[in-house]
């Protein structure tokens, strides 16, 4: 049985270099540039990851998509950081699904009650790739968003003496977090290249917030001339009372974390108790025998 494990093992890996050589893919080390560059990292990919990349490109010359779900979902991957196309983008999570999947091969053989786990696993591996550029792209919009009430309350007081937007951003660019800082960064460049308001709205739509609409809004109005002193002042006072929102909805989520360690907690003074009174016990049956 081993013999025979690791003649297929050999002949696969033989295969694979023919197939390699005949289709002309490219080597490892194109591939894992390939997939650096396309998630923006400047970490060094995993050689699997490289090799589910030059897999995915391959495929994604046969992935069609309509023409609303692209445009969605190359925004929704240049927001989130990536440079990959989403074809393929789309084709790494079918890779990724698919090189799991190619594990029921050897549980079929070996251990076949376990093949279903690995059809599972493949599945949620698949689902959870395709969301990956989503829920970082909604961890970033959540930071953002977080910092919008401070952003909104110094543009109302800079507003009183200034209406140079410009200025403005770059001012509290220097204050501003990690996320925030890096975005005010492109549309800073991208204001400075092109129309104000053009910048503004390519800014609004890379996010897709509706409590940044609200300040683009507001700093459109600044740079068309209106008073806008009153609008960001009701619109500060909004901000404020959805952060105290906000606020709440993380502390009420405390409360059953503390009630988990405070149960753990009379556990141990229970035992403690229990531990006292058998001692005391075993003592006085000492002394009475």
């Amino acid at each position: 049985m081993k013999q025979l494990f690791f003649t297929g093992i050999l002949l696969a890996t033989g295969l694979f270099f023919i197939l390699a050589d005949i289709l002309k893919l490219p080597t490892l080390k194109t591939a894992r540039a390939l997939l650096g560059a396309g998630k923006g990292s400047k970490k060094a990919a995993k050689t699997l990851e490289a090799w589910l990349m030059t897999g995915a490109v391959k495929l994604s010359k046969h992935i069609r998509m309509d023409e609303y779900k692209h445009i969605r979902m190359a925004n929704v991957l240049k927001a989130a950081g990536y440079t990959t196309t989403p074809e393929v983008y789309t084709a790494y999570a079918i890779t990724k699904s698919g090189a799991i999947l190619l594990g029921i091969i050897p549980c079929l053989l070996l251990l076949p009650l376990f093949s279903p786990v690995v059809i599972i696993l493949a599945v949620l591996s698949y689902f959870k790739e395709i969301r990956k550029a989503d829920e970082q792209l909604k961890a970033k919009r959540d930071q953002i968003e977080g910092e919008l009430p401070r952003f909104v309350a110094t543009v109302e007081q800079t507003l009183k003496a200034s209406r140079d937007v410009l200025a403005m951003l770059e001012t509290y660019k220097k204050n501003a977090g990690t996320m925030f800082a890096h975005e005010l960064d492109v549309l800073t460049a991208d204001m400075r290249s092109s129309s104000y308001e053009a910048a503004l709205t390519r800014f609004e739509a890379r996010l897709n917030s509706p409590m940044l609409s609200d300040v683009v809004r507001g700093l459109i109005g600044v740079l068309r001339g209106d008073d806008s002193a009153v609008y960001f002042q009701m619109l500060a006072h909004d901000f404020r009372a959805l952060e105290l929102q906000r606020l709440k909805g993380q502390a009420q989520k405390i409360p059953p974390k503390i009630r988990v360690f405070s149960f753990v907690m009379l556990m141990c003074f229970l035992m403690t108790y229990l531990v006292i009174i058998a001692v005391q016990i075993m003592d006085s049956l000492g002394t009475m025998f």
